[in-house]
């Protein structure tokens, strides 16, 4: 429990690269966006929404960023609806960052009950038409997926689930994407996803190895793209609405997995554009 005594959650990857100021924003349209007229729900992505969700549920909120700016106006959201959250920096290419960064939360919140792991990466989107075979990858593109895609939350895990296990109960939650169940060849602006693969592994074997001491793990596929302010400026979402994915509904699936009885969990969730609940 937090001083307030409300539980805790630590949302990993708070914010989007494709809020307003982005990362993937500006690399797609050369320039941040203004999102004044758009839904507070949606101009921080999924981790956003779920953020939002969960400090609406009662929860202290953790976001989690590499830089503390990049999450403040999510803060100033949160606390403007009357949730209470907190920000703490950590760059999951270190495990000093890592460790620090559970210190603190363990030291200014308490122990996490639900842990959503959202971080993305964009690398391999900048790389010209002409070299999207693997031989033109740099390693170190992959070694940033990789440090993403299954070091992080190998570290990240490590640090939360000894008190979920001692508590017997706590979530454990990862989004991840449709590359995650089927390998096929990375076009033009799309990142590194293979390495997802191992996420999904590792959810899975977190489940075989805590569930039986009421530790709660899935791996969540989001099949579609994502509304948020750089998303929905794109051509093909201007063009097909119908394949954009609303991250408040995906938030409520969040939440949702965390509350079920412990006689239905999961250890997968699909969420499609066309999907009006979780499908199982």
């Amino acid at each position: 429990m937090s001083p307030t005594g409300k539980q805790v959650v630590v949302v990993v990857g708070a914010t989007s690269k494709w809020q307003a100021d982005g990362r993937n924003t500006k690399l797609a349209h050369g320039k941040a966006l203004d999102d004044s007229n758009l839904p507070v729900g949606i101009r921080w992505g999924i981790g956003g929404a779920i953020a939002q969700k969960f400090a609406k549920e009662g929860f202290l909120v953790v976001l989690t960023t590499r830089v503390a700016a990049n999450a403040a106006a999510l803060g100033h959201a949160i606390e403007a609806k009357g949730g209470e959250s907190l920000i703490v920096e950590m760059d999951l290419v270190s495990q000093v960052s890592i460790t620090r960064a559970f210190a603190a939360i363990r030291e200014q919140a308490g122990d996490p009950h639900v842990l959503v792991y959202n971080a993305g990466y964009l690398e391999g989107r900048d790389l010209p038409p002409e070299k999207e075979l693997l031989e033109h990858i740099p390693v170190e593109m992959l070694e940033t997926a990789q440090h993403i895609a299954i070091r992080g939350p190998f570290l990240v895990a490590k640090e939360v689930l000894p008190a979920m296990r001692k508590r017997g109960e706590g979530s454990f939650l990862i989004t991840n994407n449709s590359s995650s169940l089927r390998g096929r060849k990375r076009m033009t602006g799309q990142s590194l996803y293979y390495p997802r693969v191992m996420m999904r592994t590792l959810a899975q074997v977190l489940t075989e190895e805590y569930s039986e001491h009421g530790v709660h793990v899935a791996n969540v596929v989001i099949d579609g793209l994502i509304d948020s302010p750089g998303t929905r400026a794109l051509p093909r979402a201007q063009q097909h609405p119908e394949i954009v994915m609303n991250p408040v509904k995906i938030a409520e699936a969040f939440y949702y997995l965390h509350t079920q009885d412990k006689s239905c969990w999961t250890h997968e969730l699909q969420l499609t554009p066309f999907a009006t609940k979780p499908s199982f």
